[in-house]
């Protein structure tokens, strides 16, 4: 399967006009799961005004892609989106990926002194 994404960024600025310097990006994989994480306003309540998604692909070559889209629906706040190869260490506990794991299959279980530092 084709997949195609984006990388780079996306600029509005407050009478609606925007700069887009994103660049079309096409490999041959499948995609095996994705994850959204929303942003925080200033009191720490969750917003749908900013916030990351995160998509993992393997491509045919075995590699695992993720591709991140921080965005924001903000005025003169930039969505950046890129890509980046990832291995399982990304996806243990305090890796890159971590929130994407659970959504992939790759999550394993804290141990117990991960889960005494971590403190939910």
């Amino acid at each position: 399967m084709i997949i195609s994404v984006y990388v780079g960024k996306v600029q509005s600025s407050n009478s609606g006009l925007a700069n887009d310097d994103r660049r079309l990006v096409e490999f041959t994989g499948e995609e095996l799961a994705t994850h959204k994480q929303f942003g925080t306003d200033e009191r720490g309540n969750i917003t749908d005004t900013r916030g990351v998604t995160q998509t993992l692909y393997k491509t045919d070559d075995g590699r695992l892609i993720v591709h991140q889209d921080v965005w924001s629906l903000w005025q003169g706040e930039p969505s950046i989106e890129t890509l980046h190869e990832a291995d399982r260490a990304d996806f243990e506990p305090g890796g890159r990926f971590e929130g994407l794991a659970s959504e992939a299959g790759y999550q394993r279980a804290l141990t117990l002194d991960e889960a005494l530092e971590w403190g939910g």
